[in-house]
Protein backbone atom coordinates (compact mmCIF):
# COMPACT_ATOMS: atom_id res chain seq x y z
CA UNK A 1 0.00 0.00 0.00
CA UNK A 2 1.06 3.69 -0.48
CA UNK A 3 0.57 5.83 2.29
CA UNK A 4 -0.13 9.69 1.46
CA UNK A 5 1.44 11.30 4.84
CA UNK A 6 1.09 14.66 6.01
CA UNK A 7 3.40 16.39 9.14
CA UNK A 8 5.84 13.56 8.29
CA UNK A 9 9.21 15.54 9.06
CA UNK A 10 7.32 16.31 12.98
CA UNK A 11 7.63 13.92 16.43
CA UNK A 12 4.44 11.65 15.72
CA UNK A 13 4.96 11.70 11.45
CA UNK A 14 8.46 10.47 11.49
CA UNK A 15 7.53 7.52 13.80
CA UNK A 16 4.15 6.81 11.50
CA UNK A 17 6.72 7.01 8.65
CA UNK A 18 9.22 4.36 10.33
CA UNK A 19 6.56 2.34 11.27
CA UNK A 20 4.69 1.86 7.52
CA UNK A 21 7.85 1.47 6.25
CA UNK A 22 8.84 -1.62 8.58
CA UNK A 23 5.11 -3.03 7.66
CA UNK A 24 6.41 -3.05 4.10
CA UNK A 25 4.51 0.38 2.66
CA UNK A 26 5.14 3.01 0.71
CA UNK A 27 5.28 6.21 2.11
CA UNK A 28 4.95 9.72 0.29
CA UNK A 29 5.52 12.34 2.64
CA UNK A 30 4.54 16.02 2.94
CA UNK A 31 7.19 18.07 4.29
CA UNK A 32 7.60 22.06 4.43
CA UNK A 33 10.57 23.63 2.63
CA UNK A 34 12.44 24.27 6.28
CA UNK A 35 11.74 20.81 7.80
CA UNK A 36 15.15 18.59 8.29
CA UNK A 37 14.39 15.51 6.55
CA UNK A 38 17.83 13.33 7.35
CA UNK A 39 15.72 11.23 9.82
CA UNK A 40 12.82 10.46 7.51
CA UNK A 41 14.48 10.23 4.58
CA UNK A 42 15.37 5.72 4.85
CA UNK A 43 11.35 5.20 5.46
CA UNK A 44 10.00 7.79 2.44
CA UNK A 45 10.23 6.77 -1.11
CA UNK A 46 9.30 10.13 -2.17
CA UNK A 47 9.13 13.38 -0.44
CA UNK A 48 6.53 16.09 -1.76
CA UNK A 49 7.68 20.12 -0.02
CA UNK A 50 4.65 22.33 0.51
CA UNK A 51 2.26 23.40 3.13
CA UNK A 52 -0.59 21.21 4.47
CA UNK A 53 -2.85 24.25 3.20
CA UNK A 54 -1.58 24.58 -0.34
CA UNK A 55 -3.54 22.50 -2.50
CA UNK A 56 -1.16 22.86 -5.85
CA UNK A 57 0.68 20.31 -4.09
CA UNK A 58 -1.84 17.72 -3.51
CA UNK A 59 -2.13 16.02 -6.48
CA UNK A 60 1.68 15.10 -6.27
CA UNK A 61 0.88 14.19 -2.06
CA UNK A 62 -2.02 11.93 -3.47
CA UNK A 63 -0.64 10.34 -6.82
CA UNK A 64 -0.31 6.55 -6.50
CA UNK A 65 -1.91 6.67 -2.57
CA UNK A 66 -4.15 3.98 -1.77
CA UNK A 67 -4.75 5.98 1.73
CA UNK A 68 -4.38 9.12 3.45
CA UNK A 69 -2.73 9.67 7.07
CA UNK A 70 -3.26 13.30 7.85
CA UNK A 71 -1.16 14.20 10.69
CA UNK A 72 0.26 17.79 10.06
CA UNK A 73 -0.97 20.72 12.20
CA UNK A 74 -0.13 24.16 11.87
CA UNK A 75 0.85 25.57 15.69
CA UNK A 76 2.00 29.22 14.38
CA UNK A 77 -1.29 30.69 13.90
CA UNK A 78 -2.77 29.22 17.06
CA UNK A 79 0.24 30.18 19.30
CA UNK A 80 -0.39 34.07 17.84
CA UNK A 81 -3.76 33.70 18.07
CA UNK A 82 -4.37 34.68 14.66
CA UNK A 83 -7.63 32.90 14.15
CA UNK A 84 -8.48 33.80 10.84
CA UNK A 85 -5.31 31.81 9.18
CA UNK A 86 -5.66 29.14 11.99
CA UNK A 87 -9.02 28.19 10.67
CA UNK A 88 -8.01 27.99 7.17
CA UNK A 89 -5.15 26.24 7.41
CA UNK A 90 -6.04 23.82 10.13
CA UNK A 91 -9.72 23.71 9.75
CA UNK A 92 -10.62 24.36 6.04
CA UNK A 93 -7.54 23.08 4.50
CA UNK A 94 -8.15 19.72 6.14
CA UNK A 95 -11.57 19.52 5.10
CA UNK A 96 -10.89 20.59 1.68
CA UNK A 97 -7.97 17.26 1.67
CA UNK A 98 -10.44 15.18 2.92
CA UNK A 99 -12.41 15.89 -0.08
CA UNK A 100 -9.85 16.19 -2.71
CA UNK A 101 -8.24 12.52 -2.00
CA UNK A 102 -11.95 10.46 -2.06
CA UNK A 103 -12.55 8.00 -2.12
CA UNK A 104 -9.43 6.78 -0.19
CA UNK A 105 -9.27 5.56 3.35
CA UNK A 106 -9.02 9.00 5.59
CA UNK A 107 -6.86 8.60 8.70
CA UNK A 108 -6.95 11.76 10.81
CA UNK A 109 -4.87 12.46 13.97
CA UNK A 110 -7.33 14.25 16.03
CA UNK A 111 -6.71 14.40 20.00
CA UNK A 112 -8.41 13.88 23.17
CA UNK A 113 -8.64 17.65 23.68
CA UNK A 114 -11.70 17.73 21.65
CA UNK A 115 -12.95 16.65 25.18
CA UNK A 116 -12.80 19.13 28.04
CA UNK A 117 -16.42 19.69 29.91
CA UNK A 118 -17.08 16.26 30.85
CA UNK A 119 -20.66 14.98 30.90
CA UNK A 120 -20.91 14.11 34.67
CA UNK A 121 -23.90 11.05 33.62
CA UNK A 122 -20.81 9.70 31.75
CA UNK A 123 -19.79 8.63 35.80
CA UNK A 124 -15.98 9.41 34.85
CA UNK A 125 -15.46 6.96 32.01
CA UNK A 126 -15.52 8.30 28.70
CA UNK A 127 -16.22 6.22 25.58
CA UNK A 128 -16.02 7.42 22.03
CA UNK A 129 -19.53 8.22 22.01
CA UNK A 130 -19.33 11.43 24.62
CA UNK A 131 -19.83 14.64 22.81
CA UNK A 132 -17.09 16.96 21.94
CA UNK A 133 -16.96 20.01 24.13
CA UNK A 134 -13.22 21.22 23.65
CA UNK A 135 -11.62 23.88 26.00
CA UNK A 136 -9.17 25.37 23.21
CA UNK A 137 -8.55 26.27 19.60
CA UNK A 138 -6.50 23.40 19.06
CA UNK A 139 -9.74 20.66 20.65
CA UNK A 140 -12.03 22.84 18.92
CA UNK A 141 -10.38 22.66 15.22
CA UNK A 142 -9.79 18.68 15.87
CA UNK A 143 -13.77 18.39 16.78
CA UNK A 144 -14.76 20.39 14.11
CA UNK A 145 -12.64 18.31 10.83
CA UNK A 146 -13.72 14.84 13.13
CA UNK A 147 -17.43 16.12 12.05
CA UNK A 148 -16.64 16.62 8.29
CA UNK A 149 -14.63 13.24 8.87
CA UNK A 150 -17.98 11.39 9.60
CA UNK A 151 -20.13 13.30 7.09
CA UNK A 152 -17.55 11.81 4.24
CA UNK A 153 -18.09 8.41 5.71
CA UNK A 154 -21.75 8.91 6.35
CA UNK A 155 -22.25 9.95 2.67
CA UNK A 156 -20.07 7.96 0.44
CA UNK A 157 -19.67 5.08 2.47
CA UNK A 158 -15.88 6.01 2.38
CA UNK A 159 -13.41 4.71 5.28
CA UNK A 160 -12.93 7.83 7.57
CA UNK A 161 -10.89 7.07 10.83
CA UNK A 162 -10.26 9.85 13.31
CA UNK A 163 -7.49 8.88 16.08
CA UNK A 164 -7.50 10.75 19.44
CA UNK A 165 -4.15 10.94 21.59
CA UNK A 166 -3.71 12.43 24.55
CA UNK A 167 -0.15 13.96 25.58
CA UNK A 168 2.30 11.83 23.15
CA UNK A 169 5.68 10.96 24.49
CA UNK A 170 9.11 9.57 23.28
CA UNK A 171 11.75 10.76 22.16
CA UNK A 172 11.06 14.05 19.75
CA UNK A 173 13.51 14.34 16.87
CA UNK A 174 14.06 17.93 18.25
CA UNK A 175 15.16 16.77 21.93
CA UNK A 176 13.89 19.69 23.93
CA UNK A 177 10.60 19.30 22.76
CA UNK A 178 9.99 15.39 24.67
CA UNK A 179 8.24 15.54 27.18
CA UNK A 180 10.14 15.31 30.58
CA UNK A 181 12.92 17.41 29.24
CA UNK A 182 12.23 20.76 31.06
CA UNK A 183 11.50 18.79 34.39
CA UNK A 184 15.06 17.24 34.24
CA UNK A 185 16.71 20.56 33.16
CA UNK A 186 14.97 22.22 36.50
CA UNK A 187 16.05 19.21 38.26
CA UNK A 188 19.34 19.86 37.71
CA UNK A 189 19.62 22.89 37.54
CA UNK A 190 17.61 24.51 40.91
CA UNK A 191 16.95 20.83 42.34
CA UNK A 192 13.67 21.80 42.83
CA UNK A 193 10.08 20.89 40.91
CA UNK A 194 6.90 22.52 42.19
CA UNK A 195 4.54 22.35 39.27
CA UNK A 196 1.03 21.36 39.88
CA UNK A 197 -1.62 18.93 38.32
CA UNK A 198 -0.86 16.35 35.35
CA UNK A 199 -2.21 14.71 32.56
CA UNK A 200 -2.70 11.75 30.55
CA UNK A 201 0.15 10.11 28.52
CA UNK A 202 0.47 7.37 25.35
CA UNK A 203 3.78 6.14 23.80
CA UNK A 204 4.09 7.17 20.43
CA UNK A 205 4.74 3.81 19.07
CA UNK A 206 1.08 3.12 20.32
CA UNK A 207 -0.20 6.14 18.15
CA UNK A 208 1.37 4.15 15.36
CA UNK A 209 0.26 1.12 16.19
CA UNK A 210 -3.60 2.43 15.70
CA UNK A 211 -2.42 4.11 12.23
CA UNK A 212 -1.68 1.07 11.22
CA UNK A 213 -4.18 -0.97 12.53
CA UNK A 214 -6.92 1.78 10.85
CA UNK A 215 -5.58 0.87 7.37
CA UNK A 216 -4.71 -2.88 7.70
CA UNK A 217 -8.52 -2.89 8.13
CA UNK A 218 -10.25 0.44 7.11
CA UNK A 219 -13.89 -0.92 5.87
CA UNK A 220 -14.27 -1.77 9.81
CA UNK A 221 -12.31 1.27 11.43
CA UNK A 222 -14.36 3.67 10.99
CA UNK A 223 -15.28 6.06 13.67
CA UNK A 224 -13.08 7.59 16.69
CA UNK A 225 -10.82 5.93 18.91
CA UNK A 226 -9.08 7.13 21.96
CA UNK A 227 -5.58 6.71 22.97
CA UNK A 228 -5.08 7.36 26.76
CA UNK A 229 -2.53 4.99 28.43
CA UNK A 230 -2.24 6.04 31.92
CA UNK A 231 -2.31 9.13 34.44
CA UNK A 232 0.90 11.46 36.00
CA UNK A 233 0.95 14.18 37.70
CA UNK A 234 4.30 15.64 36.79
CA UNK A 235 5.88 15.56 40.13
CA UNK A 236 5.37 11.79 39.76
CA UNK A 237 7.19 12.53 36.14
CA UNK A 238 10.08 14.55 38.74
CA UNK A 239 10.45 11.73 41.12
CA UNK A 240 10.82 9.61 38.75
CA UNK A 241 13.84 11.51 37.20
CA UNK A 242 14.79 12.74 40.35
CA UNK A 243 15.30 9.07 41.21
CA UNK A 244 17.89 8.31 37.84
CA UNK A 245 19.85 12.09 37.98
CA UNK A 246 20.07 11.28 41.90
CA UNK A 247 19.47 15.01 42.64
CA UNK A 248 17.44 14.56 45.82
CA UNK A 249 15.29 17.42 44.75
CA UNK A 250 12.17 18.77 46.32
CA UNK A 251 9.16 18.04 45.03
CA UNK A 252 5.36 18.68 44.81
CA UNK A 253 3.11 15.88 45.34
CA UNK A 254 0.14 17.66 46.48
CA UNK A 255 -1.77 17.38 43.01
CA UNK A 256 -4.52 14.64 43.20
CA UNK A 257 -3.08 11.10 42.63
CA UNK A 258 -5.91 10.13 40.32
CA UNK A 259 -7.57 11.79 37.40
CA UNK A 260 -11.58 12.73 37.45
CA UNK A 261 -11.71 11.70 34.39
CA UNK A 262 -11.13 8.02 32.40
CA UNK A 263 -11.20 6.90 29.26
CA UNK A 264 -12.41 3.65 27.34
CA UNK A 265 -10.16 2.07 25.07
CA UNK A 266 -11.37 -0.74 24.74
CA UNK A 267 -11.91 0.15 20.49
CA UNK A 268 -8.12 1.61 20.01
CA UNK A 269 -7.14 -2.04 21.28
CA UNK A 270 -8.90 -3.78 18.93
CA UNK A 271 -6.60 -1.54 16.43
CA UNK A 272 -3.15 -2.90 17.77
CA UNK A 273 -2.63 0.17 20.32
CA UNK A 274 -1.47 -2.34 23.52
CA UNK A 275 -2.01 1.12 25.47
CA UNK A 276 -0.51 -0.93 28.62
CA UNK A 277 2.78 0.54 29.50
CA UNK A 278 2.23 2.57 32.43
CA UNK A 279 4.20 4.42 34.69
CA UNK A 280 7.43 2.17 33.57
CA UNK A 281 6.80 2.68 30.00
CA UNK A 282 7.12 6.63 31.40
CA UNK A 283 10.23 5.74 33.75
CA UNK A 284 11.45 3.56 30.64
CA UNK A 285 11.31 7.27 28.66
CA UNK A 286 12.73 9.31 31.10
CA UNK A 287 15.62 6.79 31.92
CA UNK A 288 16.46 7.22 27.71
CA UNK A 289 16.03 10.88 27.74
CA UNK A 290 18.29 11.47 30.31
CA UNK A 291 21.14 9.56 28.21
CA UNK A 292 20.25 11.25 25.58
CA UNK A 293 20.35 14.94 27.06
CA UNK A 294 23.41 13.46 28.85
CA UNK A 295 25.14 12.42 25.61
Amino acid sequence: MRVALTGTSGFIGSVLARRLAEAGHAVTGLVRATSHRDHIEPYTDRLVTGDQADDGVWPDLLDGADAVVHNALDWEPIRAGDLRRHLETNVAASVRLLHASAPRPFVFMSTIAVHHDMLPRWNGVIDEDHPTRPGSLYGAAKAAVEVHLWAAHVEGDRPCCALRPCAVYGIDPRLERSIGHPIIERLQRERRYDRPGGGKFVHVDDVAAAALGALADPASSSGVFNLVDCYARWGDLAVMADEMLGTKAQIDLSSPASPRNRFDVTAARRLGAGLDRGHAGLREHLRELIARMGA
